[in-house]
């Protein structure tokens, strides 16, 4: 699994119950260790997902037990860096979407408002900037079914919605 961004490479070198990822470009070659493989998490050939701009952001993302688990990648002047935050999915959706326009993407991650097992109408989206540090840009108003969410399957929140998680 390999992606281009811009003139670097992005690759996901994955074995059994272990997994790196490795960066070639600019700032020369960089491997950096993946935590959500070493937590059980399912990687796929879907699992990478890159978005090149000034700010260069790639998400590895794999299911377990039920979430989706992901952690992202970030590009600055040349160099990549990990995302302190790791991101967790209760509703099997993960994935990267500049909401805000700030030309740098951001973490969308679909979220259940129920216990594990419920039969849900509860859903909304939670979404973060990993250019801000992780911080959370906020969540969407609740839904009667996932496939509600604005612009399902691929979720696409508009950001004057958005409002501070748990409010």
């Amino acid at each position: 699994m390999k992606q281009e961004v811009g003139v670097d490479s992005v690759e996901l070198v994955v074995g059994e119950g272990a997994g790196r990822i490795r960066t070639n470009g600019a700032s020369g070659p960089n491997i950096f260790e993946l935590t959500i493989a070493s937590s059980g998490a399912a990687i796929t050939d879907e699992s990478l997902q890159c978005v090149d701009a000034e700010v260069g952001v790639c998400l590895v993302r794999g299911e377990v037990g039920g979430e989706v688990l992901g952690e992202v990648l970030v590009r600055r002047s040349g160099a990549w860096t990990r995302a302190q935050v790791p991101y967790v999915s209760s509703g099997s959706y993960l994935a990267l979407l500049d909401v805000n326009q700030d030309a740098v993407a951001d973490v969308v991650a679909v979220q259940r408002a129920c216990p594990a097992g419920v039969d849900c109408a509860h859903w909304f989206a939670q979404v973060f900037s990993p250019a801000g540090g992780g911080g959370e840009l906020g969540c969407t108003p609740m839904f009667p079914a996932r496939e509600s969410l604005p612009g399902w399957p691929e979720v696409t929140p508009d950001p004057s919605t958005l409002r501070q998680c748990g409010a």
